[in-house]
């Protein structure tokens, strides 16, 4: 894997492999995640994705990726770190699947550089229909969260134990902030982001790099550099004295109770141990003992944040067991902090999670979301050099990671009237 500066603020990431039928091509903007903009990215990319100066709607959009043996051409937009980042995903078929001479790498790019510095305008400026459109259709999307109540509780409870921090904010905003985009705001900060946002360019297939690189730097020659807006490093923070605890009604048949921990330690490859051994895996203890065991929930896990060094859990409940189950699960991380568990469990985790790794490296999409995320955040790492930290961690070091980790937010989502 070799990672290049093409141009000021443009950085490819290139990943060759000759074992996919379909190469993967990427571009990617990279901005700080803030409340102000995060609506503002995530409907721009949607409007960019309605045309082109060239294919100035859906229909000669679609003619065009059917012209290219069905090539497929997705927005994107996601949460690294404290920052956000946002683009498309194109992937198309390897050149040695096609008719002698035919290529597609060259003609994906630019169709690439185009969504970006050519896009289908009015008068100069970004579609109004586009945008009106787009404005409804995201906003009605980041609306129906509320619907899937397990993710809607998990977004609330960061929101709650990241007030006033970037990771608080939502990937994709607000749909009262997107509400409020007009045309002129959406097409002023279209210009910002072209200019100075940082650019992450990812191919993964089998060109060769030089040809990969010149035809990206074709493609997005026109964009304009006028420096680069400085990116959020990670801002982490101590867990309270207390946790605080927040407590939500609604009619749901189902309570959800979601504990954020914060962790000190700063031994990632302990901390990916511990949370497997915690809840992240099948064989972890949130799931043999508090759900398979004691039956106190419907699912049980739990997610390591690495970069904000956080923990969460989440777990399906009925509302009178709310004190037990939190009991319970505050108990098994203090088994785990203290030692008390079996070889075993680490052995399972570690081969869960190196499994998990091999796997990554076996779908090209898997590795454009694992490297822009790396790129996104300052990470070096490839899935093979975190599978080899995993070997040498020790108890002592799970054990010391472990006893990092406090409680911040206690997030319950109940149903009407229901008593703890």
């Amino acid at each position: 894997m070799t990672r290049q500066q093409l141009l000021p603020g443009v950085y490819l990431t290139y990943l060759p492999s000759e074992k996919f039928k379909t190469s993967i091509l990427s571009a990617q903007m990279v901005v700080p995640l803030r409340r102000e903009t995060a609506a503002l990215s995530a409907l721009l990319v949607n409007v960019l994705s309605r045309g082109t100066s060239h294919c100035p709607d859906m229909a000669a959009l679609n003619r065009r990726l059917d012209l290219l043996y069905g090539a497929q051409l997705d927005p994107t937009v996601r949460k690294k770190g404290e920052n956000q980042v946002f683009g498309f995903t194109a992937s198309c078929v390897e050149d040695r699947f096609l008719p002698a001479g035919e290529r597609l790498l060259e003609p994906m790019a630019d169709l690439l550089g185009d969504l970006f510095c050519r896009p289908a305008t009015r008068n100069g400026r970004l579609d109004w229909d586009f945008v009106s459109s787009e404005r409804d259709n995201l906003a009605d999307l980041i609306r129906g969260d509320i619907n899937d109540k397990e993710i809607y509780a998990s977004l609330r409870l960061l929101e709650e134990m990241c007030a006033g921090e970037p990771y608080g904010v939502r990937r994709m905003g607000s749909a009262g902030d997107v509400e409020k985009i007009s045309l002129q705001r959406l097409d002023r900060y279209y210009r910002e982001v072209l200019a100075r946002a940082r650019l992450e360019l990812f191919y993964c297939g089998s060109a060769r790099l030089e040809r990969v690189r010149g035809a990206l730097e074709r493609a997005f020659a026109a964009m304009p550099r006028q420096g680069e807006i400085p990116l959020f490093p990670v801002l982490r923070r101590e867990a309270p004295e207390t946790p605080r605890v927040v407590v939500e009604e609604m009619d749901v048949g189902q309570g959800k109770l979601c504990v954020g921990f914060r962790a000190a330690s700063g031994d990632a490859p302990a901390m990916r141990l511990v949370n497997a051994m915690f809840g992240g895996v099948v064989s972890s203890r949130l799931f043999t003992q508090v759900r398979e065991k004691l039956s106190l929930c419907y699912y049980a896990d739990s997610v390591y944040h690495l970069r904000k060094g956080i923990v969460t859990v989440s777990a399906g409940i009925d509302a009178e067991h709310y004190q037990r189950t939190l009991d319970e699960i505050l108990r098994q991380l203090d088994a785990i902090a203290s030692g008390e568990w079996e070889d075993w469990e680490l052995e399972s985790a570690q081969n869960i999670l190196r499994s998990n790794l091999r796997s990554m490296t076996d779908s090209a999409r898997a590795m454009e979301d694992f490297c822009v995320g790396q790129a996104a955040v300052g990470g070096v790492q490839t899935p093979e050099d975190i599978a080899r930290e995993l070997e040498g961690v020790t108890r002592e070091r799970i054990m010391a990671a472990a006893r990092s980790v406090r409680p911040d937010t206690i997030y319950f989502l109940r149903g009407r009237g229901e008593r703890l």
